[in-house]
């Protein structure tokens, strides 16, 4: 099974890239973070007729908004409010697949701005609530021997490389250890694995995201990690293969982020 997650920063804009995206990958599970479109304008024809039958999302006009499309079926697609707003940021469904089934969670945690300060920036506070509402939620709904697969847009680069540069980057939003350790509690909290720092050793640099400032951006390369595959203990044996399409971020018109894929055995 291929499962692909991408923010896509706009679905109804990057259609066509996403076709591209399809069609290049073969994924049987996708999963769209910042899909910018209320639901009734959300373009699931063009989507379908590449084969995804199953569809569930959430979204809004102009902002946030999150899609799981898949060619396994679908069951009990549920949306899941965080910290008291209705912005489409955490769905989650069941998808049966050859090796069992599993609950897919896709989540687009809030940018945070950009002073990480809780105080002077509401966007700052808003993202820790959300990150600690996640780690007290899913131990409380859900438990670390269920197959579990939690995808999407985190906004945290947690780990030194991780980002392009650790010290320079350590007072910026995204990276900061306020950021890092409400993370790690979320992540522990049932137990959740890295699926793709599985393939890529702690001390390699990755990344899935360049600014949109850096005309440059492949030369100069100060990316940082945002896009996020983590799997509950019980799938990590059927971890079979990863990738992180670099090259998208060079096509026209791209989102800063790129696709990340994850392939899983049909065992676990």
């Amino acid at each position: 099974m291929r499962l692909v997650t991408w923010n896509i920063n706009s679905v109804r804009l990057r259609i066509d890239l996403l076709m591209k995206v399809v069609e290049r990958l073969n994924p049987d599970v996708l999963c769209l973070q910042e899909t910018k479109t209320p639901d009734e304008f959300f373009p699931v024809d063009a989507i379908v007729s590449k084969g995804f039958a199953h569809h569930h999302f959430s979204g809004m006009k102009g902002y946030n908004g999150v899609a799981i499309f898949s060619r396994l079926p679908l069951e009990d697609g549920q949306v899941h409010k965080r910290v008291g707003k209705n912005d489409c940021r955490h769905i989650s469904a069941k998808v049966k697949r050859k090796g069992g089934a599993f609950e897919l969670h896709n989540i687009y945690i809030p940018a945070g701005g950009y002073e990480p300060d809780p105080v002077t920036n509401d966007k700052f506070q808003h993202k820790l609530d959300f990150v600690d509402e996640l780690a007290k939620w899913f131990p409380k709904e859900r438990s670390a021997k269920d197959a579990m697969i939690a995808v999407g847009d985190f906004n945290i680069a947690p780990l030194e490389n991780d980002v392009w540069d650790h010290k320079k980057m350590v007072g910026v939003v995204s990276h900061t250890p306020v950021e890092i350790e409400k993370f790690a509690k979320f992540q522990k909290s049932v137990d959740f694995y890295d699926a793709v720092r599985h393939f890529v050793p702690d001390d390699k640099k990755l990344f899935s995201w360049w600014s949109y400032r850096a005309a440059d951006w492949d030369t100069a390369d100060k990316g940082r990690r945002l896009d996020h595959i983590w799997v509950t203990q019980k799938l990590k044996s059927a971890l079979k293969s990863h990738e992180v399409l670099r090259d998208v971020r060079g096509w026209e018109r791209p989102s800063d982020h790129v696709p990340v894929v994850l392939d899983l055995k049909d065992a676990a």
